[in-house]
């Protein structure tokens, strides 16, 4: 194996790690169970770069990437990855007071409409809807 190789298998593995610890194994099994011959070169893509790399940096703990993750799935309106994101951040401890900081600040500045879309997802995912 190349080192070029060896250092994508070590991405790989740090971003299903983090993957793992911030989606949960249930999300990311479903994910990988999913996976097909058409997505598996993106899935290997994200899971290295997105989880393997920028997840893994110094500078940011989980829990201010989950924020800033909810942040910005809330002002581009992605309303799947927002629920997804929403969820996990919940399991891991959280707070609901926390993420409705967030959407709050996030209406500022890049919508209402947006931010109103992301308290119903929270509210769904506080009250087990």
């Amino acid at each position: 194996m190349s080192n070029y190789d060896m250092g994508r298998a070590a991405a790989y593995d740090t971003g299903m790690k983090n993957r793992r610890a911030v989606l949960g194994d249930a999300h990311v099994d479903a994910a990988v169970e999913k996976q097909t011959e058409v997505t598996e070169k993106f899935q290997d893509f994200i899971t290295r770069t997105a989880w393997g790399d920028v997840w893994e940096r110094d500078g940011l703990d989980h829990t201010q990437r989950r924020l800033l993750t909810i942040a910005i799935l809330t002002a581009v309106g992605n309303d799947g990855e927002l629920d997804m994101h929403i969820r996990a951040a919940l399991r891991a401890g959280v707070d609901a007071d926390t993420i409705g900081e967030v959407l709050l600040h996030t209406a500022v500045y890049a919508g209402v409409p947006n931010s109103n879309h992301g308290f119903k997802l929270l509210d769904a995912a506080v009250n087990g809807q």
